[in-house]
């Protein structure tokens, strides 16, 4: 048998002297987020197999959420705060699947190809990725390192839907498809929001320092008005960049300006137009 003992010792010298072990954080955080959605809907999620179908309540996968959940705290908090923590998260589970099924019934009314809400909750990528978004906003929310980054990003691994957990998103909220939708840390969006496939709430710049690091921290990221649609492809950047309520933003419009409430905004032969027709 070949011995890989040189590689692995050149190997572990790369390691900075300083690195924590972080070896078990992302599966118990994705174990934890997967638990935690089924909590919320036991009938539709079941991330054990065999499936326990005679659990319809949630509340094995709230303990095993619980469990995994308090496994990856202990990689990021102080042993004393790690109880607290996943308390707090638990209690807020009910807010939690109170706004994901206003959700759910935006895309069932938003899309004339949804035919229940149940077909929402099974089929929809928007559904994993927004849920798991609001699981990981409020951890953000808690001052939680990591976890809530390894939640969303393991979302878009999984759907191709990219929301960064320190996003502000209201209710009623739907992506219709999904695939290619970018939204950044310091975005808003108000309520009743319907984005399509590819759309990018993003920076337009970064702030640099004296020495040339990126200043982080600062708002970069556009605010989104309630009774927004935004269609496919369109990109939306800068931290001073406001569209107003009862906006259609169309497809592959480009903006970097501020529209006021009301306005219809479309592309034609690559130059951004305004128009108060509906598209």
């Amino acid at each position: 048998m070949t011995n890989y003992s040189g590689t692995i010792e050149k190997l572990n010298s790369l390691d900075r002297h300083d690195s924590k072990d972080y070896s078990g954080l992302r599966v118990n955080t994705e174990n934890s987020l997967n638990y935690l959605l089924a909590t919320m809907f036991p009938r539709f999620i079941c991330p054990d197999f065999p499936c326990d179908e005679r659990d319809r309540t949630g509340a094995s996968y709230l303990e095993k959420a619980v469990y995994h959940l308090g496994r990856a705290l202990s990689y990021v908090l102080p042993g004393e705060e790690v109880s607290s923590c996943a308390d707090q998260m638990v209690e807020r589970l009910p807010k939690i699947k109170e706004i994901l099924l206003s959700d759910v019934e935006a895309a069932y009314e938003g899309d004339p190809a949804a035919k229940s809400t149940d077909e929402v909750i099974l089929t929809y990528p928007a559904f994993t990725a927004i849920g798991s978004y609001r699981i990981a906003h409020e951890l953000f929310s808690l001052n939680v390192p990591l976890i809530p980054r390894i939640m969303t990003e393991y979302a878009h691994r999984v759907t191709g839907i990219d929301i960064h957990p320190g996003a502000t998103i209201g209710r009623r909220f739907f992506i219709d498809h999904g695939t290619g939708v970018v939204i950044g840390e310091t975005t808003t969006i108000g309520e009743h929001v319907k984005l399509y496939q590819h759309v990018t709430l993003g920076a337009r710049s970064f702030e640099v320092a004296e020495d040339g690091s990126l200043v982080k921290g600062i708002k970069r990221h556009p605010d989104i008005g309630n009774d927004v649609i935004i269609y496919a492809g369109a990109t939306i950047l800068g931290g001073d960049t406001v569209i107003g309520n009862n906006c259609v933003i169309g497809g592959n419009v480009w903006l970097t300006h501020s529209i006021p409430d009301g306005e219809t905004v479309v592309a034609s032969h690559s130059r951004e137009q305004r128009s108060d027709k509906n598209i």
